[in-house]
């Protein structure tokens, strides 16, 4: 008896790109099929913007190390080529390695198959635009009308080519260095790599950076990337830069789009303090543009405080690095980011690049001399408590009056020194209650109060 025949791909009845390309689970909601065809659609869609301006047009595609990465990474090389695109395989590298070859290869599009921190069965396709931009979402819109339309499909000399680019990881490597405004020599670090895609490209520009490096993390074998370990999984790394002594720790993600940090006593040092650092050190260059941080509202007040002491002014977006991204783009601002550890350095990169951010964190802690905990002091990080309340109407959450005033009232309460957030689900029946306040025991006080009367008003 043969195997199987696979189902035909059917057109999607909702939209399938998130807020970071489209991913699911590899071979089940992300197939070889759809991969292909989002392939095909996106040479189309790109090509009638006028990405080729008339010749060859040419994408590089690039990957994280998971198994299902192998396939997919085929159908999309095969999708491009069959609609008359040349392609370059760059293999195993970041997702910010791709968006720069993609612009300095002046490739018309960028691919990156991976599922960033989640877990390996998951995977995901991501596009890059000339430049190494992330899509704008009417393309991403146009891509997805397209799929499976009828196309005339070249042949003979007009089909894409297929070839490998070996020197991907050097030529990134080399890039990432060159942005060093100060060598790092004499510095110990652990790099957390999560087995991803950073396991090659991080260890080696850290080394040649001047640093002395523990590399972790770094035998990807396809099925354990982010398997305990990497930005997800502190704890490993924690233990291993106080084993080993080290002056900082350094952790990435599955596609080493993030970063975060461990002091030399193993505790953590978040994205919104590794902002902290990067902005007082950026304003200091002169390259801090505006002498604005761009953060979402989750970021801790402590940040905002801490900011506002060294005359850095802070803007806030919705959460979601798209929406850091594009008020960095309206207001022209060069640093920007979340508390999970993805930063963008605008002015050195299109994208968030854990690496480069981990570069310039380091370069600031040799430059001065001074323990990155220390320097994570420019800001006192508040206590943060989150409650997610379930099964409400969250579409009441920003209307109900007694919920408002109760709000109001615990905002007067905690004063300059504490903050109170409300945020409705956008994909599930859930409030999320977040309070901040000077101690643990006040935070918990009132988020715990106010997520009894979520239950009570709008359950």
């Amino acid at each position: 008896m043969g195997a199987p025949r696979a189902e035909p791909t059917e057109r999607p009845q909702r939209r399938l790109f998130g807020t970071d390309g489209v991913r699911g689970v590899a071979n089940k909601e992300l197939t070889a099929e759809l991969a292909l065809e989002l392939a095909v659609a996106a040479a189309h869609v790109l090509g009638e913007a006028g990405a080729f301006e008339g010749r060859r047009p040419l994408a590089v595609v690039g990957r994280d190390p998971r198994a299902s990465g192998e396939f997919l990474e085929a159908a999309v090389v095969a999708g491009l080529a069959s609609a008359g695109v040349d392609v370059l395989r760059l293999g195993v590298l970041p997702t910010p390695g791709v968006a720069y070859l993609t612009a300095e290869l002046q490739a018309d599009l960028g691919v990156v198959l991976s599922a960033s921190h989640n877990p390996m069965p998951d995977n995901g396709v991501k596009f890059f635009a000339r430049g190494g931009h992330k899509l704008a979402d009417e393309l991403e819109d146009a891509i997805e009308a397209r799929l499976l339309d009828d196309w005339d499909r070249p042949t003979g000399a007009d089909v894409g080519r297929v070839t490998d680019y070996p020197e991907a990881t050097e030529h990134y490597v080399a890039h990432l260095v060159s942005t060093l405004p100060h060598r790092l020599d004499g510095l110990k670090v652990v790099v957390d790599c999560a087995n991803g895609a950073a396991y090659a490209a991080a260890p080696e520009a850290l080394r040649r950076g001047g640093a002395t490096v523990i590399a972790i993390g770094c035998n990807p074998d396809g099925l354990n990337i982010n398997d305990g370990c990497g930005s997800t999984h502190l704890e490993l790394l924690r233990a291993a830069v106080v084993e080993h002594g080290a002056d900082i720790g350094i952790a990435h993600d599955g596609d080493a789009d993030r970063c975060l940090a461990v002091g030399p006593d193993g505790s953590v040092i978040d994205g919104d303090q590794i902002m902290a650092i990067l902005a007082v050190a950026m304003n200091e260059a002169g390259r801090l543009v505006h002498g604005t941080v761009v953060v979402t509202v989750m970021s801790n007040l402590g940040f905002k405080l801490g900011m506002e002491a060294k005359g850095v002014t802070v803007v806030e977006t919705a959460v979601g690095d798209r929406y850091v991204f594009e008020a960095m783009q309206a207001g022209g601002y060069t640093l920007g980011g979340e508390q999970s550890g993805h930063v963008l350095l605008l002015d050195l990169a299109t994208t968030g690049d854990g690496i480069l951010t981990a570069l310039q964190l380091l370069a600031r802690v040799a430059q001065t001399k001074t323990p990155v905990i220390d320097l994570a002091g420019v800001m006192r990080r508040l206590p943060q408590v989150l409650i997610n309340v379930s099964d409400v109407d969250r579409s009441r959450a920003h209307s109900d009056e007694d919920l408002l005033n109760a709000i109001a009232h615990a905002q007067t309460s905690l004063g300059t020194t504490g903050r109170v957030l409300l945020r409705p689900s956008g994909t599930e029946p859930m409030v999320r209650v977040m309070v901040e306040a000077v101690t643990h025991e006040q935070a918990d006080a009132v988020a715990s109060e106010l997520a009894e009367l979520v239950r009570e008003r709008l359950g």
